[in-house]
């Protein structure tokens, strides 16, 4: 009887399915990326568009340098 029972027990543990697992994994990946996605344009947001603003009346006005040059925005 005992026998049985561990039979029934390593059978259990061969056939346990792990796509759960493997699923929630990749969604913390998801997850996490996402927050770091987030987090990159938070911080840097400010300082790219003044950066594409600053080419952008560059162009506008036909300048080569805009050193200490402060922007507007483009229309």
């Amino acid at each position: 009887m005992l026998e049985h029972f561990r039979n029934l027990l390593q059978a259990r543990r061969v056939d346990r399915d792990e796509a759960g697992a493997s699923a929630v994994e990749y969604g913390l990946l998801v997850a996490g990326i996402a927050a770091l996605i987030v987090a990159v344009i938070f911080l840097f947001g400010g300082m790219i568009k003044n950066t594409f603003s600053d080419t952008c009346t560059t162009i506008q006005s036909g300048q080569t340098s805009t050193a200490g040059h402060t922007s507007s925005a483009c229309s």
